[in-house]
């Protein structure tokens, strides 16, 4: 059986502050901290969010011999020695909501569970100069980082590590540049330094789930206005991704995905997360040109206003490249927003969405077979330990995952199988996995050899008391929604349950 941690607790964040401390004095982290509580450690309100992500990583059952004492170190057994180098990997897609009266709370990983999974990262990475604790990630072009760090309380929670523990708590952009939009067209770029580990190519080539499915490379879609790039780096037999040093060089990778919709892959969470380990996403197919009848999936059905606009948009691909007639195509969104509204289905944004998926599985497949040493495709097992930390403390529905609505939910689950964390996941949110791409085909593919799981009743779940600390031992199906979640329009009707809680 594949075990994951749930914790359930209070759903907001409600009164909590950069550095987000406990809110008392955990026996663990006087080693980290010492025993003095003038530090902060137990001052301030009570912390529901860092007892939640303790009580999952106890759930989960990671060194269970030493809970309760100062010998737990939960991570400990995730770092193949002392001194070992952890990478946490939030979801900072970007620094607002634009829907409005929603928070931002539910399109972001929170900062306190940041810092909840830092102070054990740092126990586990150890003492010694070896020993380090970062935080990557590759936000969407338009994320203002600055935003991020001050929204999320990242440069609070440097300062801290800095002068509480004399320990260096690292913050890394992923990403290459920087864009802005307005009115949905980039205005402005800007470059970035990126990596300071620099990036690799990965390419995946037979192993992918690309590979032989009849696609064609110049129907690929990314990020950017280019279409080159997309197709560039997936035709002919090759499938390739430009992956962080930062991340590929961890000894321990702690997914930190944040539980909401998706409007490509009706569901973010732990295998989509690892999108923001790549350093340019024009190198990721996102849909691909057309409909199904014209053998793409960028819209369900070939009408004629449809078509029209995907060629208008790839005839004004050049110009928007290269930054001319942006005041014209600006007007034109303004336009086409106002007569047909935002709901209607473009770039991929659909159930019926067959590349993004696979992009996604690619890249855990990338993630789980490279390490500081190299690509090892053929390997029998992951080459690499991955903890996944989901925050759905206040989650996400409907137009997720950039414009979602608050959902107050008060859960964290935490498990080393990425699949076991999303299916518990999506049977919180009233989900059917089983109408979901990327975890339908994660289940029965055995090229994602990253995952156990071939079936729901593969995953137990035990449920850990947040006051308390007892466990309940729970079969995945029987979790189920109080209220199922509002599916991303372009998905609703096709992803809820049918069936009820056996």
């Amino acid at each position: 059986m594949i075990p994951v941690g749930l914790a359930r607790t209070r759903p907001s964040y409600a009164g909590l502050h950069p550095p987000y401390h406990p809110g008392r004095a955990y026996p663990e982290l006087a080693s980290l901290f010492g025993t003095d509580s003038g530090d902060g450690q137990s001052g301030g309100p009570p912390n529901t969010v860092y007892a939640a992500v303790r009580a999952a990583l106890r759930g989960l059952g990671l060194d269970a011999a030493n809970f309760g004492t100062e010998r737990w170190n939960p991570l400990g057994e995730l770092i193949p020695s002392s001194g070992g180098r952890v990478v946490l990997k939030p979801n900072f897609i970007r620094h607002w909501n634009p829907e409005p009266g929603q928070s931002v709370e539910s399109v972001i990983t929170h900062g306190s569970i940041l810092r909840a999974v830092a102070d054990y990262a740092f126990l586990a990475a150890g003492a010694g100069p070896e020993g380090s604790v970062c935080i990557a990630e590759a936000p969407q072009m338009d994320c203002e980082f600055a935003r991020i760090r001050e929204i999320a309380g990242l440069d609070a929670l440097v300062r801290f590590y800095e002068e509480a523990a004399g320990r260096r708590l690292e913050v890394v952009d992923l990403r290459r540049e920087e864009v802005r939009f307005r009115d949905g067209i980039v205005c402005e770029r800007h470059p970035l330094p990126g990596d300071p580990r620099g990036y690799r190519a990965v390419d995946l080539g037979e192993k992918s789930f690309f590979h032989e499915q009849g696609f064609d490379p110049d129907r690929y879609r990314g990020a950017d206005y280019d279409p080159e790039p997309t197709s560039e780096h997936h035709r002919d037999g090759r499938h390739e991704y430009l992956l962080s040093e930062t991340v590929l060089s961890a000894d321990l990778v702690v997914n930190l995905p944040k539980l909401k919709t998706h409007k490509k892959t009706g569901v973010t969470l732990a295998l989509k997360n690892l999108v923001g380990i790549n350093g340019d996403k024009n190198w990721l197919p996102h849909h691909s040109l057309g409909s199904p009848a014209e053998g793409g999936d960028e819209y369900p059905e070939p009408r004629a206003l449809d078509r029209w606009r995907s060629r208008a948009l790839d005839w004004a691909r050049p110009w928007l490249q290269r930054g001319q007639g942006l005041p014209l195509f600006r007007l034109a969104r303004r336009i086409e927003s106002v007569t047909r509204g935002d709901e209607f289905v473009r770039a991929g944004n659909w159930h019926g969405n067959r590349t993004t998926w696979r992009m996604c599985l690619d890249l855990n497949r990338c993630f789980y077979y490279s390490d500081a040493r190299g690509f090892w495709p053929d390997a029998p097992a992951p080459t690499r330990h991955a903890l996944t930390v989901l925050d759905g403390i206040v989650a996400g529905e409907d137009a997720g995952p950039l414009a979602p609505r608050d959902r107050p939910l008060g859960v964290v689950i935490a498990g080393t199988d990425p699949l076991g964390v999303d299916l518990a996941a999506v049977r919180l949110m009233g989900f059917d996995e089983e109408r979901i791409p990327k975890l339908r085909e994660a289940m029965a593919d055995e090229k994602l050899r990253v995952t156990a799981v071939r079936r729901p009743d593969d995953v137990v779940v035990n449920e850990v008391d947040v006051e308390d600390f007892r466990t309940r031992e729970r079969r995945l199906v029987e979790l189920d929604a109080d209220s199922p979640f509002l599916a991303h329009p372009g998905w609703r009707g096709h992803v809820e349950r049918t069936r009820t809680r056996p």
